[in-house]
């Protein structure tokens, strides 16, 4: 007997029926989007600066100098350094002068020391302005200098700069000397230091 068209064996329906059901449109449940594998995020490395260390090294700095006062006790002695941001080269900068104390020195006679050195004049020690401590960044290092100030009497000497430290030495009217100074620690220090008498 030959079977009627459409008719065939069980396989033959199943066969047909995959084939038709691969070329059908998927479902709204077939619809599933294929998640891409998992991936670990890229980390990316900081960058190294050669030029610069991770962190800058602490130094402990301690210095003594202060102000001498005159024979005529009316001037005070100031040191003055060329700006370094001053492209002219012209502008200066006032200071009180000071320095490091050496292995085995007092302050004091450091200060004596470093007042005759950079600028040529001998003094002695009338009474103690204070100490100042700051910090600053040099040669990638992260100072934190302590600096004994003195008030000194003119004893002798020879008004001279330090050749290589100090481009210019001069005394100035004691009223003036809180306005010449560049430096905001020196400004309070001697205005707290009272009358400049000795």
């Amino acid at each position: 007997m030959t079977p009627a068209p459409g008719a065939g064996s069980e396989s033959t329906k199943k066969r047909r029926r995959r084939k038709r059901s691969a070329n059908r449109a998927p479902q709204s449940q077939d619809l599933k989007t294929e998640t891409p594998p998992s991936r670990k995020p890229v980390q990316s490395k900081p960058v190294e600066r050669k030029d610069r260390p991770a962190f800058a090294k602490r130094v402990d700095e301690v210095s003594a100098g202060g102000l001498v006062i005159d024979f005529s006790g009316t001037q005070g002695l100031l040191i003055g350094r060329i700006d370094q941001k001053d492209t002219a080269r012209t502008r200066l900068l006032w200071s009180l002068p000071k320095g490091h104390i050496e292995i085995g020195e007092t302050p004091e006679e450091a200060a004596l020391r470093e007042v005759m050195e950079e600028t040529g004049i001998e003094s002695q020690i009338s009474r103690s302005l204070g100490i100042i401590d700051f910090w600053f960044m040099a040669g990638g290092k992260r100072i934190h200098k302590t600096v004994h100030h003195y008030l000194f009497r003119e004893v002798g000497g020879l008004l001279a700069p330090q050749v290589t430290e100090v481009d210019e030495v001069a005394w100035f009217p004691l009223h003036e000397i809180i306005e010449r100074l560049a430096y905001p620690d020196e400004k309070k220090l001697i205005a707290r230091s009272g009358e400049l008498k000795l």
